[in-house]
């Protein structure tokens, strides 16, 4: 994920296009309004929205919009009186505030059947977050515990018998993180699945434990496809695998 070293204090922004599969940024305020004069950055960019935790449309906030494209006050003529034409009709029903906020998010009774396709990105890529978060915390749980009363030794020999605990840990830290919303570690993510296939892969395949070599495959291929994903379907299997993969390692290690 690129950096857009902000160079003030204030919110930052991370953003990216509704095709990315990273995103962009931190940004500042001052530099996001730049990218936006300048055409990089429009209504159909997203941004994170760390209150609610998920990814927007520019677009479909109000508040972004403002910032970005501040509506600049124009001098004109006092407008004549114009006397209004909503006339009270008899079997007209007046309009609830729930109907009114319904409107403002597009839910009609024209539109309420139809699912909106960048809200289900976003909400997909809110799941996917979590699920690697787990992924890494179950995994890093099955390495660090058989090898707990080395790593509470503080022997250096210990330690070094043992070389996957150093793997578990990074694991453990990689999911803590990510639950706290740092979605900026997921090409670090990645690299960690890749990495760790070949690593722990070639292990258990020297040491003739094929069912445990499978494991850390499935777990692998889960945690790095959990961070590509932005549909249900492919992201439910990735983290059914991921999952499977790493519980499946920790009953190895645990029992």
């Amino acid at each position: 994920m690129s950096s857009g070293a902000p160079t003030s204090s204030g919110p930052e922004y991370y953003v990216r296009g509704a095709n990315d599969a990273e995103a962009r940024g931190p940004f500042s305020l001052e530099q996001l309004t730049s990218l936006a004069e300048a055409g990089q950055v429009t209504a159909e960019t997203y941004f994170y929205d760390a209150a609610k935790e998920q990814w927007l449309a520019i677009g479909t906030s109000d508040e972004m919009k403002a910032l970005l494209w501040p509506e600049k006050k124009k001098l004109t003529f006092k407008a004549k009186e114009i006397k209004s034409l909503n006339v009270e009709r008899e079997g007209d029903k007046p309009i609830t505030v729930q109907e009114f906020l319904d409107a403002a998010e597009g839910k009609t009774d024209e539109t309420k059947d139809k699912k909106n396709p960048e809200l289900m990105m976003m909400n997909a890529a809110v799941w996917g977050t979590r699920a690697t978060a787990l992924i890494c915390l179950v995994g890093g749980a099955a390495l660090v515990l058989p090898g707990v009363d080395a790593l509470l030794s503080m022997d250096p020999a210990k330690i070094l018998a043992q070389p996957y605990l150093f793997l578990g840990v990074a694991d453990v830290a990689l999911g803590v993180l990510l639950l706290l919303g740092v979605i900026s570690l997921y090409p670090l993510v990645r690299f960690r699945a890749v990495f760790g296939l070949g690593f722990l892969g070639f292990l258990f395949w020297s040491s003739g434990q094929d069912t445990a070599m499978l494991a850390v495959a499935a777990g692998a291929a889960g945690l790095y496809f959990c961070t590509i994903f932005l549909s249900y379907v492919p992201l439910a299997i990735a983290a059914a695998a991921g999952l499977g993969g790493v519980i499946a390692l920790a009953s190895m290690s645990f029992f």
